[in-house]
């Protein structure tokens, strides 16, 4: 199974398997599911994965019934399908399907930068613009890996400044179930230089405070259009 970290809420011990401690206010399984999610969404677990229960309760020193309810917990957002005793596998999207979840995916998160630039604060024009400044680094030094990560920290701080917990929530669980085909996107050719334009008119527009502009840039920055569709679908085969 890939590496699907150590962070938030686990601890490494010497033979590499972590001992889980729930999060406050959330029980084992919700924890576990947490940081599942989190591997998915950062492409650390590729559609198609299987999910061993039991390497899963070894890996994190917990019993086999949290990752069983964690594994319904994901299935429910629907992550993940469950295959019996054989344990749950990461979701697989069809083509036509994926194309109809980006579009939605694109209103959403255009949403979201509307409201960011109705409702940001001077504070955040300093948070954004750091976030940009890494993800500009990354770009030239070709990591993709890093690269998306710092891409995700970008669309996040829009999903906080949207102020409206419930677009968020709505959004990255979206979000969480295409992670790894959005990925896919950004190992596109040119796709590197064309996301850090983007990004950079998504946040004049934002902190220009100007809500029409910033929703349809970041529309036009998270849809398939044109020749990117076709790109994509070239590589989704």
């Amino acid at each position: 199974m890939a590496n699907i970290g150590a962070h938030s809420g686990g601890k490494r011990v010497k033979n590499g398997h972590e001992t889980l401690v729930a999060s406050p206010g959330m029980t084992l399984a919700e924890s576990l599911r947490q940081k599942l999610e989190g591997a998915i969404a950062a492409g650390h677990l590729e559609p198609g994965s299987r999910l061993d229960e039991q390497e899963i309760a070894q890996r994190f020193g917990v019993s086999r019934t949290p990752v069983r309810e964690a594994f319904r917990l994901m299935a429910a957002n629907n992550l993940v399908e469950l295959r019996g005793r054989q344990g749950a596998t990461v979701r697989s999207i069809k083509a036509q399907a994926l194309i109809e979840m980006f579009q939605v995916m694109a209103e959403l998160e255009g949403l979201c930068a509307r409201l960011a630039a109705r409702r940001v604060s001077q504070a955040w024009r300093t948070e954004i613009g750091e976030i940009h400044q890494r993800l500009v680094a990354a770009g030239e030094t070709g990591d993709i890996d890093v690269f998306y990560d710092i891409n995700q920290e970008f669309h996040e701080a829009i999903y906080e400044a949207s102020r409206n917990s419930f677009l968020a929530d709505q959004t990255r669980k979206l979000r969480n179930q295409v992670a790894a085909y959005r990925r896919r996107v950004t190992r596109m050719p040119n796709r590197i230089v064309d996301t850090v334009r983007e990004h950079e008119a998504i946040m004049q527009a934002i902190l220009a405070h100007d809500p029409e502009r910033a929703h349809s840039a970041m529309r036009d920055h998270v849809s398939l259009l044109g020749d990117n569709l076709l790109d994509f679908l070239a590589a989704f085969e």
